[in-house]
């Protein structure tokens, strides 16, 4: 028996769509909003009308009919944490991203929108690995401050679906053996991953870890403090300078890593050395969940949308390549793991679990 998906990924200026029977895919699209389009909203809440008929149009285009539908399922937001898995959309989740409890992002209106299709359809509506996944092992969650504990923010839903698609490659389970996958994109999250659960990871998004393309990573803590209270940065978002505007578009005014690539053939010193010290940062962070898993690793996965990038990923692996073996599976199809999330659940392979708000999210 197969299943007919449909798969939703908000993005901050782009939705993007797919429809699936089974593993197949029947249908792709990705549309980009413009800045015109999007001004009318001042919170992500506000575009869930917009968005939900933008969806429902474009299927109506393609005379996809949404009673065909067997299930549909968004990319999960900003919840509290969570374990690993497939969720069904309940009210407590709707009510959470309603809020903006735990934080606003586009990707927030990935349930509430699945939600409207299931109710006006009659059918089950999912997430799977939102970035809020919380495998952390006690130890890992130490800041060094009583105050503050570390958390678990990163790229769930690509670093599962990667170890589950290199394992299946290999002819074993990923939940089997104990990796290391680095998520190689716009941000970057590198995390140890034993047997099946992600037991450290750097919060991508917060501010810890490799810089990126956008993002500061870990950085200095008492230079930085000294910075935000400089008087320009009262005026101005500091955190807009740390997450969107930090790592190499900091230094090279620039997020686009082709064009990064292109500026070091053509000579740019800066470039080299900006380009090679996040390859640096990277395979340090590999090296720290090596010793994290005792190390006792089986392979490193370099995905997300720099793996493409040869030099970097030669870079990389040079360093950590006496680790375990460097396994590329690059780019991320997020609408896929989605679907291979809602398939699972269809298929009785997994049950659905149920978000209650708290860390102890499950079952």
């Amino acid at each position: 028996m197969t299943f007919k998906i449909l798969a939703i990924n908000p993005g901050s200026t782009s939705t993007k769509i797919a429809v699936y029977e089974g593993d197949k895919l029947m249908f792709e699209k990705t549309a980009s909003h413009s800045t015109e389009a999007l001004a009318p909203f001042e919170t992500v809440i506000e575009q869930y009308d917009y968005r939900t008929e933008f969806i429902k149009e474009t299927l109506a285009a393609e005379n996809i009919t949404l009673e065909s539908l067997d299930a549909v399922v968004g990319r999960g937001g900003l919840l509290a944490p969570l374990e690993s898995g497939t969720y069904r959309v309940n009210e407590k989740m709707l009510h959470d991203l309603r809020g903006a409890l735990y934080g606003e992002h586009a990707s927030n209106l990935g349930a509430l929108i699945a939600n409207r299709i299931s109710e006006l359809y009659g059918i089950p509506a999912f997430i799977v690995d939102p970035v809020v996944v919380d495998e952390l092992q006690p130890i890992a969650r130490i800041s060094g401050n009583k105050a503050i504990e570390r958390k678990s923010i990163f790229h769930a839903l690509n670093h599962k679906s990667a170890g589950r698609k290199v394992a299946a490659k290999k002819g074993y389970r990923y939940d089997e053996r104990n990796w290391i996958i680095a998520h190689l994109g716009g941000g970057i999250s590198v995390g140890a991953h034993q047997q099946g659960k992600v037991i450290d990871v750097n919060n991508a998004l917060d501010g810890d870890g490799p810089f990126s393309p956008e993002r500061s990573g870990g950085l200095p803590l008492q230079q930085t403090l000294a910075y935000s209270q400089e008087e320009r940065w009262q005026k101005n978002p500091f955190y807009r300078q740390l997450v969107g505007k930090g790592g190499v578009v900091s230094y090279l005014e620039t997020n686009d890593m082709r064009t990064v690539e292109a500026m070091v053939a053509d000579g740019n010193t800066e470039a080299k050395i900006v380009f090679e010290a996040m390859a640096y940062q990277v395979s340090k962070e590999i090296g720290a969940c090596a010793a994290v898993l005792n190390g006792e690793v089986d392979g490193i996965i370099l995905t997300g949308g720099l793996a493409n990038s040869a030099s970097f990923t030669q870079l990389v692996s040079r360093k950590i390549q006496w680790i375990a073996p460097v396994i590329l599976e690059p780019g991320e199809d997020e609408l896929l793991a989605l679907n291979e999330g809602a398939q699972r659940v269809m298929h009785g392979e997994e049950e659905a679990r149920q978000y209650r708000g708290g860390v102890t999210n499950g079952k």
